[in-house]
């Protein structure tokens, strides 16, 4: 979990760790990091990022929905996908 947790810090408006995203969400923290990095590989991709998220990972849209908002909607996915990119 740490090289995400140390992305979520620097996310101004995102939870501190992944085990705070997961609390808020509901969901194990395990499927909080399958799904941030689901969601920032598919936001360089065309079409809808939570819906090819979902389609690569099984989980449910309104779940994927629910960590986008708590790491703060779609501007931040982008820069996740970044500081994914450079690690």
């Amino acid at each position: 979990m740490g090289l995400l947790d140390g992305i979520l810090k620097q996310v101004a408006g995102a939870p501190d760790d992944v085990e705070n995203l997961a609390a808020k969400v509901g969901i194990p923290p395990a499927l909080v990091e399958k799904a941030i990095a689901a969601l920032g590989h598919a936001h360089a991709e065309p079409g809808d990022t939570v819906s090819l998220a979902a389609q690569k990972t099984g989980l449910d849209v309104g779940t994927l929905s629910a960590v986008v908002q708590q790491i703060g909607g779609e501007g931040s996915l982008g820069e996740f996908a970044r500081m994914l990119g450079e690690h």
